[in-house]
């Protein structure tokens, strides 16, 4: 059952939890909530789409089950393992009182351990857990078959167990920074949004909600320069979460105005030797 009888219900929820999307973000979320179909959600660096998955759990006041993708990432980690050392000793205190354990009495529930998949399908409950599975695309094609039942059945097999259903479909978000193409059948089982930065109203009202001390003149000017400098070819543009944390410093810093305080701040908006060059002489040559 949708926990949000609209769109409007839902984007207002999440404007409550500080997190302000847009009509097209909000009806994504809502259809991935409302027919429990795994949402995916791409985009450049820092424009919202981890941010999103939890502001989603906030929102509906659920557990959150994130799985933090990574080159090399094996099944154990997502979905489920055995508790080796525990079966070890069980074995070792029924061989001490003479007795012989079966490998049905060692591969039970008792010796699993849940990982974020398993968990959620065996999360109990009226309202399903938000599961994160963020940075999808660093992990390797093989990992992304790993997921293919999980996100088109919301199931989990343990050859031990059986196939566990989910009682209630989780949400699901994964995201991605594009950073290699996913494959059609991960694309074919989910819903698909892209987030792209916001104009820079929205931005500042994001930027506003999130650093509450800040001066207001200096937000406007922060994500008008930001917005600015991101069309300049930069080889890493700054995405909200670093205008975010430039404004924070600058007002950790009692700084109201982009002056010649900002210009020992950029390392919060550039991270590579030339962005931090380029986006040095933009502020310096348009202040």
């Amino acid at each position: 059952m949708s926990q949000f009888d609209s769109v409007a219900a839902l984007q207002a929820s999440l404007d409550g939890e500080a997190y302000i999307v847009d009509e097209g973000l909000a009806t994504a979320l809502y259809l991935a909530q409302a027919l429990g179909q795994p949402l995916l959600l791409e985009g450049e660096p820092g424009v919202g789409k981890t941010a999103a998955a939890k502001a989603m759990a906030t929102a509906l006041n659920t557990d959150l089950l994130r799985l933090q993708c990574y080159e090399g990432i094996a099944a154990n980690e997502a979905l489920y393992e055995w508790n080796y050392p525990r079966q070890l000793l069980s074995i070792r205190l029924s061989e001490a009182d003479g007795a012989t354990l079966a490998d049905s009495d060692l591969f039970t529930s008792d010796f699993l351990v849940e990982r974020p998949l398993l968990a959620a399908v065996r999360h109990q409950g009226p309202v399903p857990p938000v599961v994160l599975i963020d940075e999808v695309d660093r992990a390797d094609d093989e990992f992304e078959a790993l997921l293919f039942e999980f996100l088109g059945e919301q199931s989990v097999t343990i050859p031990e167990l059986g196939t566990i259903h989910a009682a209630t479909k989780p949400i699901v978000v994964l995201t991605s920074n594009r950073s290699r193409e996913l494959h059609d059948a991960l694309k074919r089982r989910c819903l698909y949004h892209w987030i792209d930065y916001p104009e820079t109203a929205r931005a500042a009202e994001i930027v506003r909600r999130n650093v509450e001390d800040a001066d207001a003149n200096l937000v406007e000017a922060a994500t008008a320069f930001v917005g600015r400098v991101r069309g300049d070819g930069l080889d890493k543009p700054p995405g909200l979460a670093e205008t975010i944390d430039w404004v924070s410093a600058l007002t950790v810093l009692g700084v109201s105005t982009i002056d010649q305080t900002a210009e020992r701040t950029l390392g919060l908006l550039a991270k590579t030797p030339d962005d931090l060059g380029q986006v040095h002489d933009a502020l310096v040559g348009g202040s």
